[in-house]
């Protein structure tokens, strides 16, 4: 394997001097947050969601297709208006979290 020149500059080692440093670290920045792992909220699993277009994601593993944010699944503004019945397996978690815990103390 030949030797990589974009350990620090990652992704975006494919524009080489051109555009600026600033503006490749936000180009970085992006890419990074976009292409990670990301939670279904249909089958709730960790993959790497596909982007189809502009805010469109689709899950690999259980194909579900879903409105999102540009370059992010799921943006904070979504995250406060998710309705009560995706919020309640979440707060169930919690709730059991809190329960060991307490139980743990005892």
């Amino acid at each position: 394997m030949p030797f990589s020149h974009t350990k620090i500059v990652g992704p975006t080692g494919r524009f080489g001097a051109r555009y600026g440093m600033g503006i490749r670290r936000k180009v970085l920045q992006i890419e990074v947050k976009q292409r990670g792992m990301h939670r279904c909220p249909q089958c709730r699993s960790l993959v790497r969601l596909k982007r189809l277009a502009f805010g469109i994601w689709q899950c690999p593993k259980c194909g579900f297709t879903f409105a999102g944010g540009a370059y992010i699944p799921q943006t904070i503004m979504g995250r406060t208006i998710t309705p009560e019945e995706l919020k309640a397996p979440e707060r169930q978690k919690q709730v059991w979290k809190e329960s060991m815990r307490q139980r743990a103390t005892e």
